[in-house]
């Protein structure tokens, strides 16, 4: 009970405003993604004209081996996660020696056993998430190539049954790929969340970073002005394709 009446207004307020920066971000980015251009937005776009040139390939050996680097770079993320979930779950059997370490370093905050218990059992629920998003996201790419599989092929590019199968397509491969993107935002966040240990207003600062992080790379960058100008080009190239052969 000591202990945790020790715990300063700032060791409290740095996780809701972690949480809070965490959350916001995610609902602001999803509603900002409806009607801004940007790579979540530009790339489902860029799927949906995949799945039409799939349909239109009698041999989709290439296709098969995009679907599955994408699904190997998942699964390594996934993989990572469990060995980094060991060693959090490690280290509360060494809260004591971590604690002993943390006091060494200079201008940290002075380490409460109780509170260091709580920045574990923070980091464990983090990384249990990402896990948790990346085999989602595994599993759903699994369902793509299924549905790649029962694909017919259509040369013409006018059958609108199989066009709106494309664009299903599309957007199982469009959720596998928000759950990815979930995954990674965990592991972002988590670096913020390790700042705890330090201070927690450095905790505050470096959420309030990631999202500024994570804003830029997502919104501003200069791979969402070339993904979206590219998506403007195969527009044209399409349009331009049924102008042929009308």
């Amino acid at each position: 009970m000591d202990s945790c009446m020790t715990i300063s207004l700032l060791d409290l307020f740095a996780p809701f405003c972690f949480i809070t920066c965490w959350v916001g971000y995610a609902y602001f980015a999803k509603r900002k993604a409806k009607d801004t251009n940007c790579i979540a937005r530009c790339l489902h776009k860029h799927r949906i004209n995949w799945m039409y040139e799939l349909l239109g390939r009698e041999v989709r050996v290439g296709d098969a081996a995009l679907l599955a680097n994408l699904e190997r770079n998942i699964a390594f993320f996934a993989s990572t996660t469990m060995f980094v979930l060991a060693g959090v779950l490690t280290l509360f059997a060494q809260a004591e020696r971590l604690e002993t370490v943390i006091a060494t370093i200079p201008y940290a905050a002075n380490p409460n056993h109780a509170l260091v218990q709580v920045k574990l059992g923070m980091l464990t629920f983090i990384f249990v998430m990402a896990f948790f998003q990346f085999t989602w996201s595994m599993r759903q790419y699994g369902f793509l190539n299924v549905m790649v599989g029962a694909a017919p092929v259509d040369k013409t590019g006018s059958n609108d049954n199989l066009l709106r199968y494309a664009e299903q397509m599309a957007v199982v491969q469009d959720q596998a790929a928000h759950s990815y993107n979930y995954g990674l935002r965990c592991y972002y966040f988590a670096m913020a969340a390790l700042c705890w240990f330090y201070h927690p207003f450095v905790l505050i600062i470096a959420s309030v970073f990631v999202v500024y992080t994570l804003y830029r790379r997502e919104f501003k960058s200069k791979a969402v002005v070339a993904i979206t100008r590219g998506q403007e080009l195969l527009k044209i190239e399409r349009a331009n394709k049924f102008k042929l052969d009308d």
